[in-house]
């Protein structure tokens, strides 16, 4: 019998498992959980014990079969010298200010010390922590933005749209710095214990960037950093993605986290087999957090139909969702896998 980090690594291997893997690949700090082990936001995105004991609640007592952390997609855009807010309870961080936004800033970007940045100390102890803690068998998963939602961070999305058609020698520096921070980052989180690593990527969406777009200027760099992260990578996408599927199954990332916007999954599982599995795809907003118990086992009924190799939320749980519909999809999925 495998256990759950054996589990979920032959899931996102393509080979056998034991039994469908039901996790998150994207945020899994709630209200309840947070409450139940005294680890609210904001302070829990910052202290490291803080971070581990919410981390591991969405293991013990939602279910889950993997500890994912951090909760947010601005960790690293924090270290890199953007501004953050830090939300509240029940809202997470997000950027507010950006220090590259003239091309000509570009000319004197400096890579900080990631060890000592920001945030990124917490992590990497919490990531620390959370594996003495769970012990070896139990699969840590390491989110962070992906390194084009950080070029944008870096430089606003206003400035990198625009330099996406102007300027394209500005949006290739910024893209490559955000590239090679990412990597290291990653590797830093791997070191300290995480298995996997999952971006989000929202930029690299068909909403903000055109699929031809995705193809010629941004995938290069997932491909870059898929190929120098020690450890296996899922690539998030927000929205509908099914334009750019394709294009992203050959970003050599094991697996592809979609949302329930994908409506095809099974067509999605046929189109990248033997390049990535997909992930997902119950609906945060629509099941998790605002449907019921019979409205979760529909979904998940749906999405192991849909021959999914890994059972997930379509995106990042809402903060306000019930621990009860949590545990109703880890139910359903022993109920029908």
């Amino acid at each position: 019998m495998t256990n759950l980090k054996e589990n979920l690594l032959n899931a996102l291997n393509g080979q056998p498992v034991s039994k469908i893997p039901v996790v998150s690949m994207t945020q899994t700090g709630t209200v309840e959980l947070m409450d139940a082990v005294n680890a609210p936001w904001p302070d829990s995105q910052a202290n490291a014990k803080m971070m581990a004991d919410l981390a591991i609640a969405g293991h013990e007592l939602a279910g889950l079969e993997a500890v994912r952390l951090p909760y947010c997609l601005t960790v690293l855009a924090e270290a890199m010298g953007c501004g953050v807010n830090m939300g509240t309870k029940n809202r997470q961080p997000s950027v507010i200010a950006h220090p590259y936004e003239k091309p000509e800033m570009l000319d004197s970007v400096v890579k900080p010390d990631l060890k000592t940045a920001g945030r990124i100390p917490a992590v990497i102890e919490a990531i620390k922590m959370a594996r003495e803690r769970i012990g070896p068998d139990v699969p840590i998963i390491a989110g962070m933005e992906g390194p084009i939602t950080l070029a944008s961070d870096l430089c606003s999305v206003k400035s990198f749209m625009k330099w996406s058609i102007k300027n394209p020698d500005a949006l290739s520096k910024c893209i490559k710095f955000a590239t090679d921070a990412a990597v290291e980052y990653a590797n830093l989180m791997v070191e300290a214990g995480a298995d996997i690593v999952c971006i989000a990527d929202p930029v690299c969406s068909p909403d903000l960037m055109s699929p031809q777009d995705f193809k010629d200027k941004l995938m290069g760099s997932i491909v870059e950093f898929a190929d120098n992260v020690k450890a296996p990578v899922v690539f998030h996408v927000c929205g509908n993605v099914t334009a750019i599927l394709n294009d992203m199954a050959d970003c050599h990332c094991k697996g592809l986290s979609v949302e329930e916007k994908v409506t095809d999954v099974v067509g999605a599982v046929e189109l990248t087999k033997g390049r990535s599995v997909i992930i997902g795809n119950v609906s945060s907003p629509f099941v998790l957090l605002s449907g019921d118990a019979a409205k979760v086992e529909e979904a998940v009924k749906s999405a192991l139909d849909s021959q999914v190799a890994i059972l997930a939320p379509g995106c990042g749980i809402a903060p306000m969702t019930p621990l009860a519909n949590i545990k109703a999809m880890v139910a359903s999925r022993d109920k029908f896998a």
